[in-house]
């Protein structure tokens, strides 16, 4: 069966495993998502544009209160009162403008097209009732006539993840631990069918070995479904061993964007680079890791204009106080080339978290290397 919505056709029919053959990409287009204040408006998400490659793994980083999770919501159109998008577009390929979605439209899309892993799994979970009956409602919700179908492909999927489904699906939220409904939250996220999955901090709160296995699960889930997928972390680690293609958000801007192995070995933008300096380092010289100096803005102290960054950066010019860097494409010659001059960015390290793990730009991944900073690029006014 076909489907037209928006003046987009998907396919629709389900494989053996109910996995869709051919998977969404997502196109965020100048989004803005504002709040209000005491002092009006102030954007949480400011202008941007980002592109999820289908079938691959996008991550996005930066430090709490970024804004990453509130664009993961806009994705979903799901940003919470008073919060709301004053500007852009999301397209999802199969499902149009999430954005302009009719109510019931939507109601149907959230779960059923596009599924969400909520950080911290604990507070998605109804702890009065146990896991199973929980899914029954999910089902229900979206209308699924054949719950018997959904429980099978819900103990498919757990059991898939190396857990004993009637154990799960029978306890309540607190007989459960961090992994496990961690997990779940995945199973509850994908039980519909979701081809497009977007997993909020996965590991937050998790101890390593349950960590390392959720990333396991991850990777698993999303090339045995051939999903297209976000991944929303502070980790660099955890990106760096996920995604094919990163994005570097601070104060609501994506400041730097590129492919995992390129982006991790040779950082351009000051923030990343600052990111990466304060990675915590359990080999080699421990006093290399630096932390950021001061703190990321919050709504209320976002500068009106000019960088974002500039208060923390330490190649901060003159003009960054007066207009915002846009995000510029690198050249090859300019990435092949020396640290523009005068910049004194510390030298990158020759291994990132991550970077032995994912190349250059997969087949099919979109874009090159993208910068917003007048030091690195040289543009400006």
């Amino acid at each position: 069966m076909t489907r037209t919505t928006a003046g987009t056709t998907a396919d629709t029919t389900a494989g053996a495993a109910g996995v869709r053959a051919a998977p969404a990409a997502v196109r965020v287009r100048d989004l803005t998502v504002a709040f209000p204040t005491a002092q009006g408006e102030r954007a949480a998400v400011s202008h941007v544009s980002l592109d999820l490659a289908a079938g691959r793994i996008t991550g996005l980083v930066g430090e709490s209160g970024s804004g990453k999770s509130t664009l993961a919501l806009s994705l979903l159109n799901a940003v919470p009162k008073p919060g709301q998008v004053t500007s852009g577009t999301v397209q999802i390929d199969g499902i149009g403008d999430v954005l302009a979605l009719p109510a019931p439209e939507l109601r149907r899309v959230r779960g059923a097209e596009i599924g969400y892993v909520f950080q911290a799994s604990q507070n998605s979970l109804n702890p009065l009732k146990q896991a199973g009956k929980q899914l029954l409602d999910l089902g229900r919700s979206h209308g699924q006539r054949d719950l018997r179908g959904l429980l099978a492909r819900a103990r498919e999927l757990l059991d898939g993840m190396g857990l004993d489904p009637v154990r799960v699906l029978s306890s309540y939220q607190h007989e459960l631990s961090g992994g496990m409904r961690q997990r779940l939250g995945i199973v509850f996220a994908l039980v519909l069918n979701a081809h497009v999955l977007i997993l909020d901090e996965p590991t937050t709160a998790l101890d390593m070995l349950s960590q390392a296995a959720v990333l396991q699960i991850i990777r698993q889930v999303h090339a045995g479904r051939h999903l297209t997928s976000l991944v929303i972390s502070h980790d660099l680690g955890v990106i760096g061993e996920l995604a094919d293609r990163i994005a570097v958000m601070y104060a609501g801007r994506i400041v730097e964007e590129g492919p995992t192995g390129e982006l991790l070995a040779d950082p351009r933008h000051p923030y990343t680079r600052g990111l990466l300096a304060a990675t915590p380092r359990i080999t080699g010289d421990l006093e290399l890791a630096r932390p950021l100096p001061g703190r990321p803005p919050d709504l209320m102290t976002i500068p009106r204009r000019g960088c974002v960054f500039r208060d923390r950066c330490p190649i901060a010019q003159p003009r960054c106080a007066q207009t915002e860097p846009p995000r510029t494409e690198l050249s090859s010659a300019e990435l092949s080339s020396t640290e523009p001059p005068g910049t004194e960015l510390p030298a990158a390290e020759p291994q990132r978290p991550g970077a032995e793990l994912r190349g250059a730009a997969p087949p099919g991944a979109s874009g090159g290397r993208q910068v917003a900073c007048y030091a690195v690029t040289g543009e400006g006014p």
